[in-house]
């Protein structure tokens, strides 16, 4: 079954591990009729999907049509199988690719006409695309290698189709949307005939067909070459997603296809890309993937680069759900209540239809009660727990949400590692502060799909000089001619100490005061002190450390008996 990897339902106000009475986004799967797949076209308006096979056979061919709610409510026949689709730009006539026409389907009754009769049989099928007013369509002319022949681009004007005369090798993909509506996308799959394929855009809007910006991805070496698989216009027709199966998801600029600012983070570890798209209000990207086990093959996140809120993880797996979202399997209605994803079983030979409803509404989060800290002394170089709480209004995650947390010293900002959040909201962040003075602890929640942003909270710790400790060990007696030794350990918290640190040595005796040579310290903390009394009676040894720019200093006495003999 399909594993969602994020979120569950639960009552207002709860902490983020309660365990969810309902799924907050809800995924209605249906098996589709099909051993192949070709293509799927979402119509917003009757509120239909459209999905068609890419069949070599010469039967007739039909296209399955779905509610938005998954349930079948027709078959469109056609003769000859059917490929590419593309819907009008008033959403009223949904264009099919037969082997011998592109057909032209009645959206409200679904009856169908013929568009236009096309000079060539398509054997390997066609990509079809609306665009300027006009429909665009590839069409391969070798009827055994559908994967490397060249492929040309035509468009249909007057009843008639024409060659563009604009051809390249490989099934070339085409890509339109709502935002840029006299722009023409194309992909090069790859393919034996091309090391380096392309991306490129048409100018759809005049009489003539006008090539705009193009580019290739492999260095000089030949490496990062573009692995195409899908591709996706935003909303507003400024950026374009590419899945590249082999860098993952690929953010462009449409004007002149050169990279976006920002990038989506990587998909999981082990996922392969095979389909992007960005719903038609704006508000969410889905990215499809090619993965195995638990990986999520379907990740639904904000469309904004910049949002770093958690996305909606599926991972489908089993004969109820297929195995991985198919290539260009990824479809929104205009209005981002609902996301269609086309899945397959390992082999291809198999595919589903999923209906996935993202939450609708976004809820708060907050901390509360502010931050701790203990131990209530911080000190450089030891560990330092910050302890706070998060809390959820509305949805809650099913797994452990993570808070994320900076450190502020004079030294800059420092990034420490994000924690998960337990069942009842509390959090602890860990640290060892490394600079003495002030510390800024800053911790923020950045939200989920149906979580805004928590207000960052901060907490400022005085942090310490490490203390340390003198540990002396001295006879009770001594003679004058046997000398006196004392040995000792200089002790410490946090960081090493400097190398080359030293205890200063004082001896008062009846004679009065003063300083002997300074003992050096050993790795290990351990020193020696030897020194020939000058005098009987009680003598008192005093050892000081200084300390350094790390840790404090300290100091010990001892005091020794000293006789003639």
């Amino acid at each position: 079954m399909a594993t969602l990897a994020a979120l569950g339902m639960a009552g207002a106000g709860l902490t983020v591990g309660a365990a969810p009475s309902a799924v907050a986004a809800t995924d209605s799967v249906a098996k589709l009729p099909i051993s192949s797949y070709a293509a799927m076209v979402i119509d917003s308006a009757h509120e239909r999907v459209y999905v068609t096979e890419d069949s070599r056979s010469s039967t007739d061919g039909s296209i399955q049509v779905y509610d938005f709610e998954g349930r079948k409510v027709a078959t469109l026949t056609s003769s000859g199988p059917v490929s590419g689709m593309a819907l009008s730009e008033d959403g009223g006539t949904l264009y099919a690719s037969n082997h011998e026409m592109i057909a032209a389907y009645d959206t409200q009754t679904l009856t169908r006409s013929v568009y236009a009769y096309t000079p060539w049989y398509a054997y390997c099928g066609r990509q079809v695309a609306h665009s300027g007013g006009k429909v665009w369509y590839t069409q391969n002319f070798n009827t055994s290698d559908c994967y490397s022949y060249t492929n040309t681009l035509y468009g249909v004007a007057g009843g008639s189709a024409y060659d563009t005369k604009w051809s390249a090798a490989g099934r070339l993909q085409l890509a339109t949307g709502d935002g840029a509506p006299n722009r023409l996308f194309m992909g090069q799959p790859p393919s034996g005939a091309e090391k380096d394929p392309f991306l490129t855009s048409f100018d759809t809007g005049g009489d003539t067909l006008v090539r705009g910006a193009a580019r290739r991805f492999a260095d000089a070496d030949g490496k990062g070459a573009l692995n195409f698989k899908d591709m996706s216009v935003s909303a507003d027709g400024k950026l374009l997603a590419v899945a590249d199966a082999g860098y993952g998801t690929r953010l462009l600029n449409t004007a002149d296809l050169s990279d976006a600012d920002g990038s989506y983070a990587p998909l999981p570890a082990g996922a392969t890309a095979s389909a992007v798209a960005f719903s038609g209000d704006g508000t969410y990207l889905a990215r499809g993937a090619s993965a195995s086990g638990s990986t999520a093959d379907l990740l639904v996140q904000k469309a904004d680069p910049g949002s770093a809120a958690t996305p909606l993880e599926f991972a489908f797996e089993g004969s109820l759900d297929g195995d991985r979202v198919a290539p260009r399997g990824l479809g929104w209605s205009k209005d981002g209540t609902r996301l269609f994803a086309v899945t397959t079983n390992a082999s291809g030979s198999e595919y589903w239809l999923h209906v996935i409803q993202p939450p609708a509404a976004q809820y708060d989060s907050r901390f509360t009660g502010g931050l701790s800290h203990s131990p209530s002394r911080a000190v450089v170089g030891e560990a330092l727990a910050v302890r706070g709480r998060l809390t959820l209004d509305g949805t809650a995650p099913v797994d452990p949400v993570k808070v994320s947390a900076v450190r502020t010293d004079a030294s800059g900002t420092h990034r420490l590692a994000s924690v998960e959040a337990r069942a009842d909201g509390t959090f602890t962040v860990l640290d060892e502060p490394d600079r003495v003075g002030e510390a800024t602890y800053t911790v923020s929640y950045l939200g989920d799909l149906t979580h805004r942003p928590a207000e960052d909270v901060s907490l400022t710790v005085p942090v310490a000089k490490a203390p340390t400790t003198l540990t002396l060990t001295a006879p009770d007696e001594a003679t004058l001619g046997g000398g006196v030794e004392i040995t000792g350990t200089l002790g410490r918290q946090g960081p090493a100490l400097e190398p080359g640190a030293t205890v200063r040595v004082e001896r008062t005796d009846r004679l009065g005061s003063g300083a002997l040579s300074s003992v050096a310290v050993g790795a290990d903390g351990t020193f020696t002190v030897k020194d020939l009394p000058r005098t009987t009676r009680t003598v008192t040894y005093t050892l000081s450390y200084a300390g350094d720019a790390l840790h404090e200093g300290a100091t010990a006495s001892a005091q020794v008996e000293v006789r003639r003999r």
